[in-house]
């Protein structure tokens, strides 16, 4: 009977070891998987606060750009309107160069070009033939639609004329599908350059030109007739 009672606590005491032993091992990974977990969640952590300070840094740098860069708009600004302000002065003095205030202008001549410089310069030479006699009575105007260089520079080139320039980068919008962009962009230099005459330079009437037309002999004689028989009328 002591043998017996001496082997069930062996047994006894050999299962509370394993036991024991099975629970320290649990605790054991419990604990190095919380220590895994930690370790993950402080790098996480740590990665966290340094992509917050690289941000913070970023958005510091974005906003000290962008106070230069209100900074270079102001100062763009303010040059853009000091140039706006010379060029007006320039067109000023151009439109009195081909103006002749002793003498009323019957109308204002106005060639529409675009990019086509030898077109133009035939149109030019054409009108300066028969206009030169009476210049006075129809000064001469070069309006030029974009910023094509070739046509600038051969405008400029002729001091009997007034060389004015219209800028549009605004999209345009047509009214139908399939409609030609073109023509919307043709329209408002028409408004434009005919503002420019009525309105800036108080001409009271406009003749206009394409820039491959050439005109005949009795060109201003027959505009000078027309325009009395308005005048009458």
């Amino acid at each position: 009977m002591r043998k017996i009672g001496c082997d069930r606590r062996c047994l006894f005491l050999i299962a509370a070891a394993v036991a024991f032993f099975y629970i320290q091992m649990r605790l054991f990974a419990t604990q190095s998987e919380y220590s895994d977990r930690l370790a993950a969640a402080l790098e996480s952590e740590n990665r966290c606060t340094s992509q917050s300070r690289l941000l913070i840094d970023q958005i510091s740098i974005h906003q000290t750009n962008i106070v230069s860069l209100e900074e270079q708009n102001r100062r763009q600004t303010e040059e853009c309107r000091q140039l706006k302000a010379l060029l007006d002065d320039l067109e000023r003095k151009g439109v009195q160069k081909v103006v002749d205030k002793s003498q009323v202008p019957v109308a204002a001549v106005v060639i529409m070009a675009c990019n086509r410089a030898d077109y133009l310069e035939r149109t030019i030479e054409s009108i300066l033939k028969y206009q030169s006699s009476v210049a006075s009575k129809y000064p001469l105007f070069v309006s030029q639609d974009g910023s094509d260089p070739s046509v600038r520079s051969k405008a400029m080139s002729y001091d009997q004329l007034m060389y004015i320039q219209h800028l549009d980068s605004e999209p345009v919008q047509t009214q139908r599908p399939g409609e030609i962009i073109a023509y919307y962009k043709i329209a408002r230099h028409y408004k434009w350059a005919m503002d420019q005459l009525f309105y800036k330079h108080n001409f009271s009437r406009v003749i206009i030109l394409e820039d491959d037309m050439e005109i005949a002999p009795d060109f201003f004689d027959y505009f000078e007739a027309g325009a009395a028989l308005l005048d009458k009328g």
